[in-house]
């Protein structure tokens, strides 16, 4: 069986290596799985080309590594496999699970001493009001985790933007932001200039993710 995992791309040349650690680790969970990954924009392999790939007969299940259901999962994902003839089962996005919440969590906590006072969940932004209102049961599970304020903010397109929503959770004292981005690249660089008192990084190739989307495969195999 296969199992495709596919992200948006990103020209940052850390990205797909870290994606490629991360899967290491879902093969790892699945063994005897041919685990691929594929990309809807800007680089390469594409989401059609790895279906084309698939042997004959063969019922692949693509998993979108997306934190949101925004665009790419409601249109891209789909247009792909129905090029394919729709033979591919797709499962949901991996977010807001609360396994995406707890590994972004844990990245806050890694990244300085202590907790900060209030916390900015940065999201990569949608035009999609349904993933924006995913993005805000995120931060709802992460306020809980923490016993901390969160507040969504978006590196692009939707409101209010990271340094906005910085500014904004200033009058609980210090700021953190916890990244809601599962690889490095341009958006991550720009939460360094928001404002904040500690950024953390990208959520990476965590155990919990790896586990996540091997979980979201085995619920799928026909």
């Amino acid at each position: 069986m296969t199992l495709i995992a596919v992200a948006h791309g990103t020209r940052a040349p850390e990205g797909p290596v870290v994606l490629a650690e991360l899967l290491d680790g879902v093969r790892a969970l699945l063994p005897g799985v041919d685990v691929r990954v594929a990309y809807v924009d800007v680089i390469e392999p594409t989401l059609e080309s790895v279906l084309a790939d698939v042997p004959a007969g063969e019922r692949p299940v693509v998993v979108p590594m997306f934190l949101a259901s925004g665009y790419h999962v409601r249109v891209d994902v789909p247009s792909a496999v129905a090029s394919d003839g729709g033979r591919a089962v797709v499962t949901p996005a991996l977010g807001p699970d609360p396994a995406i919440v707890a590994a972004v969590e844990a990245r806050l906590r890694s990244a300085g001493d202590g907790l900060p006072d209030a916390v900015v969940l940065a999201a990569a932004g949608s035009s999609d009001a349904s993933a924006l209102a995913e993005v805000d049961v995120a931060a709802a599970l992460l306020s809980s985790a923490l016993s901390r304020p969160v507040r969504p903010g978006y590196v692009t397109t939707a409101s209010p933007s990271v340094p906005e929503a910085v500014a904004e959770l200033r009058l609980y004292g210090t700021v953190g932001v916890a990244s809601y981005l599962l690889a490095p690249g341009l958006f991550q660089q720009r939460l360094d200039s928001v404002g904040a008192d500690v950024v953390a990084p990208p959520i990476g190739p965590h155990a919990l993710v790896a586990r996540l989307i091997a979980d979201r495969y085995r619920a799928a195999v026909p």
